[in-house]
């Protein structure tokens, strides 16, 4: 079975006020093991780390600039 991966910039959402937590939330809700979130943020999103981390998730973070961090949240295979 091949993994998805599904692309996620919250930088707009984040700079007009709105939460994106939601949005996070429901898109990881299919996700199967293997499958890729890759999530563009304006900062680092440290407690979403942990909130993914308990749903099975790992993550790797790149920082593109000062403005814009790129985390990879794969869901774990068991």
């Amino acid at each position: 079975m091949k993994a998805n991966t599904i692309e996620l910039d919250v930088r707009e959402d984040i700079k007009k006020g709105n939460d994106p937590f939601r949005v996070i939330m429901e898109t990881i809700t299919t996700f199967k093991n293997g499958d890729t979130l890759i999530l563009h943020a304006p900062f680092q999103p440290v407690p979403l780390y942990n909130v993914l981390a308990a749903k099975e998730f790992e993550h790797e973070t790149q920082k593109i600039n000062d403005n814009h961090y790129k985390v990879i949240f794969i869901k774990k295979e068991k």
